[in-house]
């Protein structure tokens, strides 16, 4: 007798791995071609716009249509996001910095009925990382946990380096050495079973009512934490809430003595 389960749990993720590498390069092409008519779209409506007086009734119109194709654009940025070809500019970054930067934009996005509390330590967390990818990061999950809490709930964020031998650190990448810099998102929402959690970043993949998601949220931040060279976990029971583990490596920086 021999123990096939290993291996096929290993077909089954490099069957996985071919599906999204399929969809990934199906959609970049589709979003640089979409993106390209956009571009020739909001340059006829700028063009309008000029043209027209400003007691012209149809300046809403025009005006309307910018907005709409800016709403296009801001989808194909997340394609490309997904299929990992989008344009990134990497820097040093304190992942502290980057969080409390949207604190303001994260209140209004989850609304008064859920509470939102951001801990970190004084110790900047540094990571190299599109500051935009991680803001786009954040945004998805945080929108993610808001729409779990259907009745209002507790949010919070957290930031802070972690040692990958710590076996709760351990279980998420994949046997990986060092340190790395975690952020992690937790609510007190519905929870996830574990059939939803194995297809959780499974592009076009959601649970929520029809015309209410595009499934592309989690993939998005899947997308970005591999381009940064991360890791994602997350760690959830049915009516107990979830916690989105993100791993990047960690960095440091080393400062000349007698230099603040």
């Amino acid at each position: 007798m021999r123990d096939t389960t290993e291996r096929r749990a290993l077909e089954e993720q490099l069957r996985q791995s071919q599906k999204l590498e399929a969809v990934g390069r199906l959609a970049s092409g589709v979003a640089h071609d979409f993106n390209n008519i956009l571009m020739s779209i909001v340059g006829s409506a700028d063009l309008i716009l000029v043209q027209l007086p400003g007691e012209e009734p149809a300046r809403a119109e025009a005006s309307e249509i910018k907005v709409s194709v800016q709403r296009g654009a801001s989808l194909t940025r997340q394609l490309l996001a997904f299929s990992r070809r989008q344009a990134t500019s990497p820097r040093l970054i304190a992942l502290e910095d980057v969080v409390d930067g949207m604190e303001t934009l994260l209140r209004r996005s989850i609304g008064t009925e859920a509470e939102l509390e951001i801990v970190h330590t004084a110790t900047p967390t540094l990571a190299i990382a599109d500051p935009v990818q991680i803001e786009q990061l954040v945004l998805n999950l945080v929108i993610n946990a808001r729409d779990a809490m259907p009745d209002g709930g507790r949010l919070i964020i957290r930031v802070a380096a972690v040692d990958a031998e710590d076996p709760t650190v351990a279980a998420h990448v994949e046997g990986r050495h060092g340190h790395f810099a975690r952020l992690s998102i937790s609510d007190t929402g519905t929870g996830i079973d574990e059939a939803v959690r194995a297809r959780l970043f499974e592009p076009f993949f959601t649970t929520k009512e029809e015309g209410k998601g595009s499934g592309l949220g989690l993939s998005i931040v899947s997308g970005i934490v591999k381009q940064n060279g991360g890791y994602v976990g997350v760690v959830s029971e049915p009516k107990k809430g979830s916690t989105f583990h993100v791993y990047l490596p960690l960095a440091s920086v080393d400062v000349p003595a007698g230099v603040p």
